[in-house]
């Protein structure tokens, strides 16, 4: 039921991606002193939500015609400086994103449960 509101596809796309991104993140600390490994990341959700397959609604219609959007999972690779080993992996960095995408993906849990109290409230649950 849930899952066709809007509100909680983007709140649980976020927390998706985020998740995907954190083990990205993983593995390249992990790959951190393998030679020739290239760090890994993904691109970020608003560029993904620029591609959203879900149409805008309008209520009237005199309203303007929406535009669509659409979402795909691209895994790309990290930039950074190449170590004399051919790894591209900076520890300092990736801890830092790792930092920023557990914010990102407390957001959009935050975001689901929020919604999700509003539509209880409205039930009068």
């Amino acid at each position: 039921m849930f899952e066709t509101l809007d509100i909680f596809k983007t709140a649980a796309g976020a927390a998706e991606h985020a998740s995907r991104r954190q083990a990205l993140i993983a593995q390249n600390i992990a790959n951190a002193d393998t030679p020739g490994y290239r760090g890994q990341d993904v691109a970020p959700f608003a560029d993904m939500m620029a591609d959203y397959d879900t149409p805008m609604r309008h209520t009237r219609t005199g309203h303007l015609q929406p535009t669509s959007m659409g979402a795909a999972t691209e895994t790309i690779l990290s930039d950074g400086m190449t170590s004399p080993n051919g790894n591209t992996v900076s520890l300092e960095t990736e801890m830092m994103k790792a930092a920023q995408t557990r914010g990102q993906f407390d957001m959009a849990v935050g975001v689901y449960k929020s919604a999700l109290n509003i539509l209880k409230s409205s039930l009068g649950r």
